[in-house]
């Protein structure tokens, strides 16, 4: 499981530009707080040799899938949420676990780290209300 600002990062799959050359399905990690994406860590060394490889011989686009197999459920078994799953179930999720952490923070008395859970819950909450009024 991988955190980003106080919230769990999602699983899914992108495209990437690394320098000319895109890159589809690649297996991501994305911060539904800040919006930070990164490649999955179980994947980071292959992506960053097909894409040189790539790049090198002037393809613009590949796809990951053709050249790594990774069963999605192993890859993404860790993460506590997909992004393919109903958005306000993330949200929720993500809003009950920074409430655990924010317990823990206030246990130990972290007032920076309680400040910070403080501010993506209010950012989650905002969220969640869209989401919510989207659905009526």
């Amino acid at each position: 499981m991988s955190f980003c600002c106080g919230a769990s990062m999602l699983g899914t799959k992108g495209t990437l530009k690394h320098y000319r050359t895109q890159v589809h399905n690649v297996p991501l990690l994305f911060c539904p707080v800040c919006h930070r994406v990164e490649v999955h860590y179980k994947v980071e060394n292959e992506y960053e040799i097909l894409a040189e490889y790539a790049h090198g011989d002037g393809v613009s686009e590949i796809d990951f899938q053709d050249f790594v197999m990774e069963d999605d459920e192993s890859i993404f078994g860790n993460c506590v949420n997909r992004e393919d799953e109903d958005p306000l179930v993330i949200v929720q999720s993500q809003i009950d676990i920074s409430l655990d952490l924010l317990s823990v923070a206030k246990q130990i008395g972290d007032e920076k780290w309680t400040e910070e859970l403080k501010k993506r819950l209010a950012v989650m909450s905002r969220r969640r209300a869209r989401l919510q009024h989207n659905n009526r």
